[in-house]
């Protein structure tokens, strides 16, 4: 069975601002896996939070953001 969480669950569960996944998803390197048409709200799954990590941890490496893009094919 798959999780379905919210922009502020995965905001919580990975440390990163809901800012920053906004600007994550502005760029190209987050995506939804859909949204609620009543609400409007975006949701993701586990997926999305692996893929945060790596992220988190690219980024501790210092690698750019674009570098981050190039390197996980986004």
């Amino acid at each position: 069975m798959m999780n379905i969480y919210l922009l502020k669950d995965i905001s919580r569960m990975s440390g990163q601002s809901t800012y920053t996944l906004k600007f994550y998803l502005k760029m190209g390197l987050l995506r939804e896996i859909g949204r609620s048409p009543e609400t409007n709200y975006r949701y993701f799954d586990d997926s999305s939070l692996e893929l945060l990590r790596k992220i988190k941890q690219l980024r501790s490496d210092g690698l750019s953001l674009k570098e981050i893009g190039l390197r996980l094919n986004l």
